[in-house]
């Protein structure tokens, strides 16, 4: 069995929430909403799925405003919360300064790296599984063109397209790929209209298949694509199913099991640096039955193909993270 199929196979409130000053888990949500069907709502997942199988109980926030970000990271860890866990690369400077003054309280977060001994520090190789989406984009598309739309323009979501633009290339040299970013500000990550405008801009530029890696955001994306009939890439959970036949696949970035293992942990959460790739799942494609009809086998093959040539260094995927340029594509 090839290292995608064993992948395919496991991938399938406003206010602070009451509780004690006993060492139960906690969870910040971003910006965008816990059910913004995309990053914050794969965090939520994770920890619903720890908190169903263990019969636990976690406490919660979902981000209104950047202000809260401290308030809430504070509240939590003055409260007894542990482990406290943080969706999103903006809770990196906050987290630098709170985290030592709470030595006893372990630290989670997702997509920034923190170097304090009681932070566990989550990434991931988005790049990898952007390749593999973007191999789908180039082996389906009928008109040589292809989009990305982007939430914030920030490194991290270049890197999604730079990995995505080297795969729609690896299928066709002579695609055309065209990246639009949301915006610079946080707004960018929950703007569906704006999505939605971005989309039909690159489809009358030609695209056909269009990946959107922008949090709530993208649900405008998906939803135009729908409408005007052509192909688009959901990202972070599975959103195949939000458009069935329309949506060609979703990147996963198992954010949810970040949080899963962050809770499962517990108080003896292993701090450092923990990055999720392929090599150990962290990343896919999601195929399931809302789009088993649409993705061809040829495209299939060639991403089973792909993840373990990644895996073994066969191909090697640019990383936009560790080097600023963008070769398959010019921003």
């Amino acid at each position: 069995m090839t290292l995608m199929q064993k992948m395919l196979g496991a991938a399938a409130a406003v206010a602070l929430t009451a509780g004690t000053a006993g060492a139960e888990p906690a969870i910040i949500f971003d910006l965008g909403g816990k059910f913004d069907k995309s990053f914050n709502e794969a965090a939520f997942n994770g920890a619903q799925r720890w908190a169903e199988e263990t019969g636990g109980t976690f406490r919660e926030i979902e981000m209104q405003s950047e202000a809260q970000r401290e308030q809430a990271l504070r509240r939590f860890a003055e409260s007894g919360a542990n482990p406290v866990v943080m969706t999103g690369f903006a809770f990196g400077n906050v987290l630098s300064e709170v985290a030592p003054e709470y030595p006893d309280t372990k630290f989670a977060i997702i997509d920034m790296v923190v170097d304090q001994p009681n932070v566990r520090s989550v990434v991931f190789n988005e790049h990898e599984g952007s390749f593999l989406v973007g191999l789908m984009a180039g082996m389906t598309s009928e008109s040589g063109t292809v989009g990305f739309v982007g939430g914030m323009d920030i490194p991290l979501i270049r890197k999604f397209a730079c990995g995505y633009a080297q795969g729609v290339k690896a299928a066709n040299p002579d695609a055309t790929v065209i990246a639009n970013m949301t915006g610079t500000t946080p707004a960018a990550w929950n703007d569906p209209v704006k999505g939605g405008e971005l989309t039909r801009a690159q489809i009358s530029q030609g695209a056909d298949v269009v990946y959107a890696a922008a949090g709530g955001t993208g649900v405008g994306v998906l939803q135009t694509a729908a409408d005007e009939g052509i192909f688009s890439i959901g990202v972070d959970s599975n959103q195949n199913y939000l458009h069935p036949g329309s949506v060609l696949t979703s990147m996963l970035k198992r954010v949810d099991v970040a949080v899963y293992e962050a809770f499962s942990m517990g108080t003896d959460l292993e701090t450092g640096i923990n990055v999720m790739g392929l090599a150990n799942y962290g990343v896919g494609v999601a195929l399931d039955e809302n789009n088993e009809q649409i993705v061809s086998y040829a495209a299939l093959a060639a991403v089973y193909d792909a993840a373990d040539k990644i895996v073994s260094g066969e191909i090697s995927v640019h990383d936009y993270m560790s080097d600023d340029s963008c070769p398959a594509l010019d921003f």
